[in-house]
């Protein structure tokens, strides 16, 4: 494959993008290195009119990955292990606590490196979402679930038994709503009293990166804004917000690199 075909989709932000396409206000804060790669993820995310709000620059490397795509589907090949990420402090995200606060929820994940700083971001009055993606330690997962309010858990490779107890655990150790994705078998859903089955919508995908960040902002978009219509019964609004979710986690799957905005190099 020559230079100039070649993508750079910036990863780092496509968590938080596909919210964009549902028109909340919608910010995300972030570390970034100061490296052409810091340009990459601006322009993008320029692209996408998703504002940055906070931000703190460092000489770190920018967390970066390697992929190939087979038939569509992203293969994860290697990665630097988080970068700057993983190695400058998000601490500066409580500077403005007056702006946390004006949000509905705040979404991290497990490769934020913000899990020493859940206790502090529970206590502010927007829920806590929480990606903790597909290789994580049961334990300490469950662990955390006592700061977060939604968690969403990738058990594309665990049976549907094992992923029921997973979830039951998960609520009865803090979250208010546990997700489990299962890839073509669909999604699972506790609230610690009733369970509901989402069924994924069949596309033939361009490239499934970001599927399941979609999925995850599909769901919280619809929630966060359909709670406070008090006239919706939660049944419902869990319902229809899975329901969004899986159309808007098929739809990233026919555009390329989660957001349409890779960049030549």
């Amino acid at each position: 494959m020559s230079k100039l075909n070649r993508l750079d989709h910036p990863g780092s932000t496509r968590k938080r993008l596909p919210s964009a396409h549902f028109r909340p206000r919608s910010e995300y804060v972030r570390s970034n290195a100061s490296s052409s790669c810091k340009v990459k993820i601006r322009v993008a995310t320029d692209r996408a009119s998703q504002q940055a709000e906070q931000e703190r620059s460092s000489n770190e490397a920018t967390k970066t990955s390697s992929q190939r795509k087979e038939d569509g589907e992203r293969v994860f090949v290697s990665s630097n292990e988080g970068g700057v990420s993983k190695s400058v402090s998000m601490e500066f995200i409580f500077d403005d606590l007056d702006y946390m606060q004006t949000f509905s929820i705040m979404h991290t994940s497990a490769y934020s490196y913000l899990d020493s700083h859940l206790a502090r971001m529970q206590s502010l009055n927007p829920l806590v979402s929480y990606d903790f993606s597909d290789d994580f330690d049961t334990e300490h997962a469950l662990s955390l679930c006592r700061y977060v309010d939604i968690g969403f858990f990738s058990c594309a490779e665990w049976t549907e038994e094992a992923t029921i107890e997973l979830l039951e655990n998960a609520v009865s150790r803090g979250c208010i709503i546990a997700v489990a994705t299962r890839g073509p078998h669909g999604a699972i859903l506790f609230e610690g009293q009733s369970w509901f089955r989402q069924a994924p919508h069949p596309v033939t995908p361009t490239d499934t990166l970001g599927a399941g960040d979609a999925f995850i902002s599909g769901f919280l978009v619809s929630y966060v804004g359909g709670k406070a219509d008090t006239g919706v019964q939660p049944a419902s609004l869990i319902e229809d917000s899975l329901e969004k979710a899986a159309f808007f986690a098929a739809e990233i799957c026919l555009v390329q690199g989660a957001f349409g905005h890779g960049l030549r190099y």
